[in-house]
Order: C-alpha cells, then sequence, then structure tokens
C-alpha cells in the first residue's frame, strides 16, 4: 500500500468553507477512483492559518496514477482553489506503507 500526503493552507475565516468544498471536490474524486483505499484529514488552525493535511492510501502506484495521472508527484488542483489555497504547492508526498492497523 502506498500513502498519499498532500498539505494546504487557508485563512482560518475560510477553513469550514474549504472543507465543504474538499468534500465536493478531492474527496469526492478520491472515493471514485478505483484503488483508493481511504483518505484522512488533519486540520490545525494557528495565528489567522488553517493547515490541512490529506493522507489518502492506496493499492498501487496505477491506482495513483488513476487519480493523478502519469505526472503523479504533481499536487492535483480544482477550478476553485484559489479562492481558498493561500499557495499552491507544487508536489505531494509518497510513502510505502509498512504497517497499519
Amino acid at each position: 500500500m502506498i500513502a498519499r500526503a498532500w498539505h494546504g493552507r487557508v485563512p482560518e475565516s475560510k477553513s469550514d468553507a474549504y472543507y465543504a468544498y474538499l468534500l465536493r471536490t478531492g474527496l469526492a474524486d478520491y472515493a471514485a477512483t478505483p484503488g483508493n483505499r481511504g483518505v484522512w484529514v488533519f486540520r490545525r488552525a494557528s495565528n489567522g492559518v488553517t493547515d490541512f493535511l490529506l493522507t489518502t492510501m492506496w493499492e498501487s502506484w496505477d491506482a495513483i496514477r488513476k487519480f493523478a495521472g502519469d505526472d503523479f508527484e504533481r499536487a492535483r488542483y480544482y477550478a476553485e482553489d484559489d479562492d481558498y489555497l493561500l499557495e499552491r504547492e507544487e508536489l505531494v508526498t509518497h510513502y510505502e506503507v509498512l504497517s497499519a492497523s
């Protein structure tokens, strides 16, 4: 199994709206992609900024490519992301999952 981690930052005042937007866009697309084994959404607010960390689990590199495309190291963004995000991080991080319980 492979974990894919993405990080984004939004103004704290937009945090709830951004989460609702994630549910309609990225989280819905993760769930609809064959080979996705789940998503964890983490949120932390500090000094007027909210950090989001999304970690998805995938059964294979091919499954990740079905979601992200051939350049799967690049983050995937949606049409309205710039309405929320303070910046766009270019890359995501992948991890080999050694243990899960």
